[in-house]
Order: structure tokens, then C-alpha cells, then sequence
């Protein structure tokens, strides 16, 4: 396949290269599974080195995007991106933004509950058994005095991960990945010296009992509940923070 790009500016060649095929990727224009051309025929159709290609095409395997085989019948090819291989990425992307773009904290907070609220009413009307179980099993986890902290925050981010992906939604889930594995665990290193865990298990044992019961109502209501106890934290935590400066 001959693909059309724009002529190839000063400017890192094997970002362009890479770019140029991600597009016809997602233009379906090379679909899953079809074999890219050769290294020497993509130097040659680009007008640049073997390297230059080599690198393009391992910008796109980091990526997911394509993958390599060996043989005779070996080459590069269209990779069948999975939402779960696409989690990690949405993750780590979040986390990156967060922490460069220094979002403040009200700002996150009301992202990872206004998107976590959507799925109240799905994961209300499709949760199953196994997940009602999984986060009754993590309510459980949290109560036991013995749980460290990382621990609890583990359990946390486990117990909403748990909710975001009773929705059946891989669209959702997909895109509350950065919500609830970045966002939380942020929120948690903030807030975990002044949080009572008591008042947490007592939420989240709130949603559950609105997932068992179908009540999406219920369930929101919770949400809500945590959310506001979050922000309330963080304001105690600035506040506490303020004094120690002050008597400093």
C-alpha cells in the first residue's frame, strides 16, 4: 500500500513516519492484521534511511499499534488493540497530566465523579453477582485494622474499579481508567492522614447496597456523599497544613 503524506519537514523524521501510518491505521485505509511493507520499501517511499523507518515503526509497537514477527512470513503488522491494552496507556497519560499540568485538586475530583456518577445507573441495571462479591470482598478488606495504607488505597482504587466496570461499558471503563487508577490514588496520597476509614466503608457499603438493590438512586447518592467527604478532606489537609506554616 502506497500512503500519501505531507513532505517530510526538518523536524524528526520517524515521528512523522510513524504518524503518517497511525493515520492510515485509523482511517482503516490498513486494517488489522495486514502487513506493513518492508523496511526498505517504506525508506524508500518515505526518501529516508532503514533506521529512520526501524524507529518509526518501534514508536508504533510502543503503541500497540503494530507487531512484529519474525520468519519467513515474518514482518510488521496491524495489531487488534484491546481496551485492556489501552488501559495501561489511558493511565499512565492521566497520570502524566495530572502531575505536569499540576490540575488542581477541586478540578480532578469533579472529573473522576462526575464520570464515575454516569455509571451508577448502568452498573445498577448490569452488575453481577461476581461483582457485587469482588467489592463486598474489598468493603471487607477495608474494615480489617490490620490493612496498611497502601494496602486500603489499593482496595479503594479496586472497589471503583470494581463499580466503573459493573456498567459492561469497555467504552467507559475504557475511559474511566484515568479517572479512577490516576485520579484515586492521587486523592488518596493527599488525603489518607485525615480520613476516617470507617466513614469510607460506610459509602462504599452504601453503593453496594444500591447495585444489590438496583437502585442507581442510591447509588449516585453515595457517590455524591464521597465526593463531597473528599473535597472536605483536602480542605482540612490545606488547613492543617496552613497552621503548621504559620506556627513554623
Amino acid at each position: 500500500m502506497k500512503m500519501k503524506i505531507k513532505p517530510l519537514t526538518n523536524k524528526d523524521f520517524s515521528a512523522q513516519i510513524a504518524e503518517a501510518i497511525r493515520e492510515a491505521i485509523v482511517s482503516r485505509k490498513l486494517i488489522v492484521d495486514a502487513r506493513l511493507p518492508s523496511e526498505s520499501e517504506l525508506a524508500e517511499q518515505f526518501g529516508v534511511s532503514r533506521p529512520t523507518v526501524r524507529e518509526a515503526l518501534k514508536r508504533l509497537a510502543a503503541q500497540n499499534l503494530i507487531r512484529t514477527q519474525r520468519g519467513a512470513n515474518g514482518g510488521a503488522f496491524v495489531n487488534r488493540l484491546s481496551y485492556e491494552q489501552a488501559h495501561a496507556q489511558q493511565i499512565t497519560t492521566s497520570t502524566l497530566l495530572l502531575s505536569m499540568n499540576r490540575v488542581d485538586f477541586d478540578t480532578a475530583c469533579e472529573a473522576r465523579f462526575a464520570l464515575e456518577r454516569a455509571c451508577a445507573p448502568l452498573a445498577a441495571a448490569r452488575r453481577s453477582a461476581e461483582q457485587l462479591a469482588a467489592m463486598r470482598a474489598e468493603i471487607t478488606r477495608q474494615r480489617d485494622p490490620g490493612t496498611s495504607d497502601e494496602a486500603f488505597c489499593a482496595s479503594d482504587v479496586a472497589f471503583h474499579r470494581t463499580l466503573v466496570d459493573a456498567a459492561q461499558n469497555p467504552v467507559l471503563s475504557y475511559h474511566l481508567a484515568g479517572a479512577v487508577e490516576a485520579m484515586q490514588p492521587l486523592m488518596n496520597m493527599i488525603t489518607f492522614s485525615a480520613r476516617s476509614r470507617e466513614r469510607i466503608v460506610e459509602l462504599h457499603e452504601r453503593i453496594v447496597t444500591g447495585l444489590a438493590a438496583r437502585d442507581a438512586a442510591v447509588a449516585d447518592a453515595a457517590l455524591a456523599g464521597l465526593d463531597a467527604y473528599t473535597r472536605r478532606l483536602f480542605r482540612d489537609v490545606l488547613a492543617a497544613r496552613k497552621t503548621r506554616l504559620t506556627s513554623d
